[in-house]
């Protein structure tokens, strides 16, 4: 009797060391190759959400040339700093700064200030400017007129239909002399402050992106110097351009605009210190041939 209970016991010792074993080697090496503890995998969760938690996103509505293609430049840059720059390709001048006031943009990169004032006081809003990256010489492109100086009487000529951009167009017509505006006219001046046409010009008011197109139309077009990218042209073909050291540059700088609250963002800081950048100035002046000009 005495050895059948020893052996009773001894036997139930077997099994639950041999239990408790397993139930160790469980913990250590499960059959679902999970880590030997959770201590390590909750470390991992934790630097995740940390990373997450540091990481930043910015959308930035842009047009596509070329203000698409400099933000592309700085956007290992700033993933370098923990910032993602998600490039919102918009090819309109309204819906960069809507998306901005509704709050589906981040910032946006595409305007001068001039444009922007005009847009705050028509729509009742308050974007604001951060910084300017570069300025865009508008130029004259021969349509059926291949000089200025055989600009026929009555000449056709297309402008941009939005007030500030139609003011430098009428600006870089007088810079050439075809045209003289009220003296104090500046960067508001319409056609209403011409003052003496002596070649009786024709004025075809027209959305900047149509300008381009345009060209077989009308004698001459003034236009934009983004939207003479996109339309296939070079400033090298210009017969006019806007001087460097004129008004205009000095006052059409394409800047990045956001709201005021986002105004002291650091994320939206980094992008316009890395728009000022080296990189981007050799990209731009690589790239462009002078149709855009850094500022820094």
């Amino acid at each position: 009797m005495k050895k059948r209970i020893l052996s009773t016991v001894i036997a139930a010792t077997l099994v639950l060391g041999v239990t408790g074993c397993a139930g160790v080697a469980q913990n250590q090496a499960p059959a679902d190759g999970a880590p030997v503890s959770n201590v390590a995998s909750e470390e991992k969760d934790s630097a995740v959400l940390g990373a997450r938690e540091d990481s930043k996103t910015i959308k930035v509505g842009a047009n596509i040339t070329p203000h698409s293609e400099i933000l592309e430049v700085v956007k290992p840059i700033l993933a370098e700093q923990g910032i993602t720059l998600e490039i919102v390709k918009l090819e309109d001048s309204i819906t960069p700064n809507t998306g901005v006031i509704e709050g589906s943009l981040d910032a946006n990169y595409f305007q001068h200030v001039p444009y922007l004032e005009q847009f705050n006081e028509e729509n009742g809003s308050n974007l604001v400017s951060i910084g300017a990256i570069h300025y865009e010489p508008f130029g004259v492109y021969a349509g059926r007129t291949k000089d200025l100086k055989d600009l026929p009487d009555g000449a056709l000529v297309a402008v941009p239909n939005n007030v500030t951009n139609e003011a430098r167009a009428l600006l870089l017509l007088a810079q050439e002399g075809l045209l003289t505006l009220k003296e104090d006219a500046g960067i508001e001046a319409t056609i209403g402050d011409i003052v003496d046409n002596p070649k009786n010009i024709e004025f075809k008011e027209l959305a900047p992106e149509q300008l381009a197109s345009s060209l077989p139309d009308v004698d001459v077009a003034v236009i934009n110097g983004n939207y003479a990218i996109e339309g296939g042209l070079h400033v090298s073909q210009a017969l006019a351009v806007e001087a460097n050291d004129g008004l205009a540059a000095q006052t059409y700088g394409n800047i990045i605009a956001t709201s005021p609250d986002k105004a002291e963002d650091p994320a939206l800081k980094a992008l316009v210190e890395a728009l000022k950048g080296k990189e981007v100035k050799e990209f731009i002046e690589g790239k462009y041939d002078g149709a855009v000009v850094p500022l820094n």
